[in-house]
């Protein structure tokens, strides 16, 4: 005999709890039309497996089958007749032989699985639930007999995250009811959903039907931002709560159901539809019985006072009363219909007879398989080979139910439908779910339509399968809602989580210039490498822009063409000196001078040209080189010129043989000896420390600046400083002897040159620090064009307007006028 519990109604009526008398037991009413399918399908495997005469040869099959009336003390009564039996004396012969019952299939709820399974554990009698499913059960220690064909809610939440995830749902809300099942699997959730994904709000709603609760539930969930509502429930549970939904008109939401409830006729109507239509499911895996319905609708009322589930679902699916009932009425109330056994069942459709969505009821079915087959192979056991105590076997006409265990945890077999049966070390069964989606029929009704796969045995990332293209989604638009607490970051940004809030809320921040991200979502933007830098947009690192000064911008052309005038005009100075070398004015101005002058501020100009251009380490060393010789040589002469005046005046004193000691061939010796100076300089900074090119990434972030290094500074600082030194004595010689009596002061025009020189490069120091990339260089070479202009203009226009404009100036007497 296999015992079978099953949830037949839906409501139930308490005894009268006064204790004036024997108090009654609960009576059962609101019969289940697919629920009653469920406890003929146990009835259909047993028969069929009596049928087969490869199964269980010579053993036949009985059934004790009780209703819990949606109760747990009913349950309990259940589960205790089933272990005891019917009778109420027991005698010593019946502790012989077989018990009552080997097995029990059921309960289908796992709060009352679990209260059962602790007194059925206590004997080791299996417990084959076909719909309790919370993951607790699958404790060996606690429930040690427990055994089902429906997958765990352990696999049941990774399939509906995995679910909310391929959809991008990262702000959900949760409900689950106030007992075992629901807050184990609300917990499994917040685990699974940690992973990527923030809990807008959890509720329980109790057990007991407390409508300020219930209440309180709603108006959680309409104030919440979260779109889409997970809930683990049985589905006689969720009935007030719905009502409840559906009376304040609640829509726009997208609700995700556990297998308790995903394929509820009861829940799944056209009232209902408007709030929760698009619901999608998690369900139990469908499978077509063949001949099922042809034994359903051989039904038969019967009047075996063993049996009183028959004549109320007679009387229900039919609307009428057995006469021996319906005579029981007072005679002021109306004599209802009255049955008479022959109603055609045929031309009712109902969940009863309706098994196109045959999903609990595979599930009977599998577990009713699954025993058979464990007790046959009890029966193929060999005496000496057995697994028990001195390799015994068991008995099958006085077998145990621990010894029907130890087999039933060995079952694997195909079944029928091409399916595999097997119990995993826990007693659950293979993870794999249906996905199902509510949705409106041809005719206007509600279908449950199945719209995808969960096997969690298909590969990482493979375990969904879903047909996007067959979901309804009940929203105006008709399309996936969003259900998030802060949009996803775009490439370009980064998550700021908000200070007392769910990870899932934060703001998006642009990353800093330099920085990109570039996924969404990004937690932190990444440093780009130091030859790159951010683009606009921060998604992606592109190379720096390269800065110079170089001979295409118009700087650079403005420079370079100033430069060459500039030199083109010391030329051309160069030019008129030698054309009128043997008039006064030249030859007053010590012409070997003037031209050794001209030369090197024409060098001065062109060594400006080093400036521009990509720099490298050639020219680094070159400009640096020819800019230092050059305006020294300039200087010498300039301050030779000085001398040169300061003695020639100090020579026409009476006896004074000066001149004689700074003639031509000292002149040169002391251009020489300068320029020298700075040559030695020159060299020996090149050979420690010598300028080279570099990139200056520093200055400004987006830009690598091509420039010169000096190298050493203190070399550099020499070269200036020499320079600076040499102008210096200069201006104060050419000071000192600005008020000699020459009609053409050449004294005052040098003073005036060193002046300007002076002005030029103490202006220099500080524009040069301050300004930026090529800006420097610009500096720099403006500064060198400035005071060789100074030079050349200050010290040669004079001379040159005389000598082009004034010819008749150009005379010895006119120079010797004063």
């Amino acid at each position: 005999m296999l015992g079978g519990i099953f949830e037949v109604s839906y409501k139930n009526i308490p005894p009268d709890f006064s204790f004036t008398s024997k108090p009654g037991v609960w009576k059962c009413d609101s019969l289940d039309f697919e629920v009653f399918q469920w406890a003929h399908t146990m009835m259909f495997a047993i028969e069929e497996i009596n049928k087969d005469q490869s199964l269980l040869p010579n053993i036949t099959l009985g059934y004790w089958i009780y209703d819990n009336c949606i109760h747990l003390q009913v349950a309990l009564r259940a589960a205790i007749a089933l272990i005891g039996g019917l009778d109420d004396n027991v005698m010593e012969y019946n502790c012989k032989g077989l018990p009552p019952v080997v097995a029990v299939v059921g309960d289908p709820r796992s709060s009352y699985s679990i209260a059962i399974e602790r007194i059925l554990g206590l004997f080791r009698m299996p417990l084959v639930s076909y719909y309790a499913t919370c993951s607790c059960l699958s404790n060996k220690i606690d429930y040690p007999s427990f055994f089902r064909t429906v997958p765990s809610d352990a696999f049941q939440v990774q399939a509906m995250v995995q679910i909310i995830k391929h959809f991008g749902w990262t702000w959900v809300g949760v409900i689950g009811t106030d007992d075992e099942y629901g807050q184990s699997a609300v917990k499994s959730f917040h685990e699974e959903m940690s992973s990527f994904g923030c809990i807008a709000f959890t509720e329980t709603f109790p057990k007991a039907q407390e409508r300020e609760r219930y209440l309180q539930i709603v108006n959680t969930i309409k104030k919440s931002t979260a779109k889409v509502i997970v809930v683990f429930s049985p589905r006689a549970d969720l009935l007030v709560l719905s009502a409840e939904i559906i009376r304040q008109n609640v829509t726009g939401r997208q609700w995700i159901a556990s297998e308790a409830w995903s394929t509820s006729n009861i829940l799944a109507t056209n009232e209902n539809f408007p709030s929760f239509g698009g619901t999608i499911g998690i369900a139990i895996r469908r499978g077509e019985i063949p001949e099922l319905e042809n034994f359903l609708l051989q039904i038969q009322p019967s009047f075996d006072p063993n049996n009183n589930l028959l004549p109320r679902f007679w009387e229900t699916m039919f609307g009428c009363k057995f006469q021996d009932i319906s005579k029981q009425n007072d005679s002021a109330l109306p004599v209802p219909k009255v049955c008479t056994g022959y109603e055609d069942i045929n031309s009712s459709r109902t969940a009863y007879t309706d098994v196109s969505e045959s999903r609990a009821t595979y599930n009977v079915y599998k577990a009713v398989y699954a025993l058979a087959h464990a007790l046959h192979q009890l029966m193929l056991c060999e005496n000496g080979k057995g697994p028990f105590e001195n390799n015994t076997c068991a008995d099958i006409k006085s077998l145990q139910p621990w010894q029907l265990m130890h087999y039933l945890k060995k079952v694997n077999f195909t079944n029928r439908l091409g399916e595999r049966v097997v119990f995993d070390e826990n007693g659950d069964a293979l993870a794999i779910y249906d996905i199902v989606n509510w949705q409106r029929a041809g005719d206007g009704s509600v279908t449950i339509k199945t719209i995808g796969v969960y096997d969690k045995a298909a590969s990482k990332g493979q375990e969904v399968f879903l047909s996007e293209k067959d979901i309804f989604w009940n929203f105006d638009s008709g399309k996936v809602p969003e259900s998030v607490c802060s949009k996803s970051c775009q490439p370009g940004t980064r998550k700021a989580t908000r200070k007392g809030q769910p990870v899932c809320c934060f703001d998006c921040l642009p990353c800093a210039d330099g920085e990109i991200s570039k996924e969404t979502d990004s937690i932190e933007c990444s440093q780009c490498s130091s030859d790159f830098w951010s683009n606009p947009s921060r998604t992606q690192c592109i190379l720096k822009e390269i800065e110079f000064l170089s001979y295409e911008d118009a700087m650079g052309i403005t420079l370079t063409t100033t430069a060459i005038f500039g030199s083109c005009l010391s030329v051309s100075v160069l030019i008129v000196f030698i054309y009128y070398r043997n008039t006064p004015v030249v030859k007053a101005n010590n012409s070997e001078l003037s031209f050794l002058l001209l030369l090197s501020l024409t060098l001065c100009f062109l060594c400006s040209l080093c400036f521009i251009g990509e720099p490298s380490n050639a020219t680094c060393m070159l400009r640096h080189v020819v800019f230092g010789i050059s305006f020294v040589l300039s200087i010498s002469c300039i301050l030779v010129k000085t001398i040169v005046v300061i003695m020639a005046f100090k020579a026409t004193l009476p006896g004074n043989n000066m001149m004689k000691w700074f003639g031509a061939t000292q002149q040169r010796g002391t251009i020489f000896m300068f320029t020298f100076i700075q040559s030695l300089i020159c060299v020996v900074w090149l050979t420690s420390a010598p300028p080279f090119s570099s990139k200056n990434i520093k200055h400004q972030n987006s830009k690598i600046i091509f420039e010169c290094d000096v190298g050493s500074f203190i070399g550099f600082s020499c070269l200036l400083g020499y320079i600076g030194l040499l102008a210096g004595i200069s201006f104060l010689l050419a000071f000192l002897a600005r008020n000699l009596p020459d009609t053409f002061n050449e004294a005052k025009f040098i003073t005036f040159s060193m002046l300007i020189f002076c002005a030029v490069w103490i202006t220099f120091i500080p524009a040069y620090i301050s300004s930026p990339g090529k800006y420097t260089v610009a500096v720099e070479i403006f500064a060198i064009l400035a005071s060789s202009f100074g030079l050349l203009g200050a010290i040669f226009a004079p001379k040159c307007y005389i000598i082009l404009l004034k010819p008749e100036k150009n005379t010895k007497k006119a120079l010797m006028g004063r």
